[in-house]
């Protein structure tokens, strides 16, 4: 299987895990007010499964290091099976939340309050699991990266009021302390060293694997409570999903998971040599992505009061520079 030795390419993935953790979102943007987010997210659902199996059977497959998927899977206990499945329970149910608040309060805030407070907590448990990088620097990092979503959610406030607003952060917040801790029950799973995996254990590709069986299985208890009691919107039911979907919105939800699940998978690579804590820290960078989006795409703070430009500058920088420092904790790490 292809796996990641030199840390810089594992930065380089965990870029590109950035920008799609970041962008995912939009494709939700693209589907008609009349689909609503629980049917795109059955679309959603199934490309993060495709990916992962494609994944698994090609990159997972091929080469001479590690074990290949399908022999891996096999071999595999049924308490590393157990915590990967829980890990796409876990993010099933806070990233349906995410979207339902970017349905409420708009990608700039969903987005920096849910993934900046899973972005603190994922690098905590995360490091107390595996501690791998200097601890100064990540957590500085860290916090750089906390006062700029604080500074998101100001100048957000100073746009909108009313119970929408409200709703939304409780959700977002919600949704990010769950989110927090997805990442490390996939972690739990697998071996460390990725290329002689310990037996039992996971290697990536296998790990996203059944961590997306838990995202589809879970989806039909989860998702169908959103279907019918919707936190936002009309409620929706499944012969909605057959009767007014068309497939050019199936393939939007579809491409949004696969965007998604490429990140994810990608990161889980770059784990094996950046360390679960900073590759999950850098992902979560997503954050400034989905903040671009939000602000110079979709034009969420066009009405915003003098003054705006100026805390939004700074939140950008503060993101920078925090990420900046989580992957100079590396190397000067132990």
């Amino acid at each position: 299987m292809f796996i990641v030795d030199n840390y810089l390419l594992a930065v380089f993935l965990c870029v590109i895990t950035m920008l799609c953790w970041g962008s995912w979102a939009n494709t939700q943007k693209l589907a008609s007010q009349e689909w609503g987010f629980a049917l795109f997210y059955w679309d959603y659902t199934l490309g993060v499964v495709l990916l992962s199996l494609v994944f698994g059977l090609t990159l997972g497959s091929n080469g001479d290091s590690g074990q290949a998927f399908l022999p891996n899977l096999g071999d595999a206990s049924l308490n590393a099976i157990f915590y990967a499945f829980l890990g796409g329970v876990v993010f099933n149910i806070a990233n349906l939340l995410l979207v339902a608040a970017i349905d409420i309060a708009g990608m700039a805030i969903a987005f920096p309050i849910g993934i900046g407070i899973a972005l603190v907590l994922g690098v905590i448990v995360n490091y107390i699991a595996t501690p791998l990088g200097d601890p100064l620097l990540l957590f500085m990092g860290v916090g750089l990266v906390a006062l700029a979503i604080i500074l998101d959610a100001l100048v957000y406030k100073r746009i909108s009021k009313g119970v929408a607003t409200t709703k939304g952060i409780v959700i977002s917040l919600a949704a990010g302390v769950l989110m927090g801790f997805f990442y490390r029950f996939v972690a739990a799973s697998m071996s460390v060293d990725f290329s002689n995996p310990t037996e039992g254990l996971l290697t990536p590709y296998t790990a996203v694997f059944i961590f997306s069986i838990g995202i589809f299985i879970s989806n039909f208890v989860f998702n169908t409570f959103f279907m019918y009691k919707p936190i936002s919107g009309e409620k929706v039911s499944y012969k909605d999903y057959f009767s007014l979907g068309t497939p050019k919105l199936h393939l939007i939800g579809i491409f949004g998971g696969v965007i998604w699940c490429l990140g994810f998978i990608l990161n889980m690579i770059a784990a094996g040599e950046a360390g679960f804590a900073i590759s999950y820290g850098l992902g979560q960078g997503a954050t400034m992505v989905a903040a671009i989006w939000g602000i110079f795409i979709w034009k969420e703070f066009k009405d915003a009061p003098k003054g705006t430009n100026k805390l939004i500058g700074l939140m950008f920088l503060l993101f920078i520079a925090g990420l900046s420092l989580i992957i100079m904790a590396k190397n000067v790490g132990v």
